[in-house]
């Protein structure tokens, strides 16, 4: 019942007065189609009223299941989907038939499809690997893979076919009707650290730069793909602004800005509280002035050994913040103890009901009512 009259109030709200500060000019893809538009500004329309709460893979697989259609370990606890749902597009350069985490691409399209028809939001990630040894991600044995990926470098072509690969699948999102459904787009990620082929010490400011903003020119532009948000992600130990900043593209080539930072060790350790505190307190500082959204893009506490870690370290270190969502890692059905939410008898069950029905934290029923992608 409370967390009903608190959907009640926010739909009031929301329906009742402009939110100031919450509209902005559009996406940075000037080209972005109507329901990209109306997107991003549903999204600044319901930040600040609640945090929505995301989940990486969560209708793919989970602890003890795989890919039965509409399963979420999620659901299994609260009887409702997350509101995020975060995707990875690992090994869409080569045309593969399932990601690094073997999720096939053809469910991940029907996995789509059923979240934009729920009013859910999608959100891809891409561990693409390094095209200058042909291994993984996490590849750093050289620090020139960005500068050959870029025009005039020697993997500049099989680069761009790479993009070609990616934007294929990216234009085959579209629902009964034919229309593109548009999906955050979150390439490079945690950049400021070094364990990418694109990090901080394997690339120079300038290469980064220009890798992004080839990769959303080529996309937008020479692939006529408007259908994305894209979302520019550090790691949360960023030292400042400065800091953080120090490798933004620019305005024109963001729409939401953010970071991932993960709990690690002693449940009693007050670590994450602070430090997440902390760079979200920056976050958002530099969201208001640039115009742009904000969002804890990575988190949780693998194994989540804490009983009341939801409602006594999670929430509270969020809660003040003005974040569009908050999103956790995967539920790994192949891992034992690599898991980031809950499921069914798992020690912190009962506290994610509780942080479930806390009035602010958004899930799906919330974000199907609040219809982020009304056109007006």
């Amino acid at each position: 019942m409370r967390k009903l009259l608190s959907l009640t109030i926010v739909i009031l709200i929301l329906t009742s007065c402009n939110t100031g500060d919450s509209m902005r000019s559009g996406p940075a893809d000037r080209s972005a189609t109507p329901e990209t538009v109306a997107m991003l500004a549903g999204l600044h329309r319901t930040a600040g009223e609640g945090i929505m709460f995301g989940h990486q893979d969560d209708l793919a697989y989970g602890i003890g299941w795989i890919y039965p259609g509409g399963e979420s370990d999620v659901k299994r606890v609260t009887g409702d989907y997350p509101a995020v749902y975060g995707m990875d597009l690992g090994y869409i350069e080569h045309r593969s038939a399932v990601n690094l985490d073997s999720v096939p691409f053809e469910d991940m399209k029907t996995f789509v499809q059923q979240i934009w028809d729920r009013g859910g939001v999608i959100t891809f990630s891409w561990h693409v690997d390094n095209p200058l040894t042909g291994e993984s991600s996490w590849d750093v044995s050289s620090d020139r893979v960005v500068a050959s990926v870029l025009p005039g470098g020697e993997k500049h072509e099989e680069f761009k076919a790479w993009l070609d690969n990616l934007a294929e699948f990216l234009a085959s999102l579209r629902d009964d009707q034919g229309v593109a459904i548009p999906v955050i787009f979150r390439p490079w990620h945690e950049h400021t650290g070094s364990w990418f082929w694109w990090g901080e010490n394997l690339c120079t400011t300038e290469e980064f730069v220009a890798l992004w903003r080839f990769t959303f020119d080529y996309l937008c532009g020479e692939k006529n793909l408007h259908n994305l948000l894209f979302a520019y992600s550090a790691v949360g130990d960023f030292k400042n602004r400065e800091h953080y900043l120090e490798r933004y593209p620019g305005d024109d080539y963001v729409d939401l800005i953010g970071f991932d930072y993960y709990q690690k060790g002693d449940p009693g350790s007050s670590a994450f509280r602070e430090n997440v505190g902390r760079a979200l307190g920056m976050l958002t500082e530099i969201a208001v002035a640039h115009g742009k959204l904000a969002a804890l893009t990575e988190t949780g506490y693998e194994g989540i050994p804490d009983s009341t870690w939801w409602t006594t370290t999670f929430w509270p270190t969020i809660e003040n913040h003005r974040i569009s969502y908050a999103l956790v890692w995967r539920n790994a059905h192949n891992l034992p103890g690599h898991f980031y939410a809950p499921y069914p008898g798992q020690l912190s069950e009962q506290d994610f009901i509780s942080f479930y029905n806390l009035g602010e934290t958004l899930f799906q029923s919330e974000l199907t009512a609040l219809s982020i992608y009304k056109q007006e």
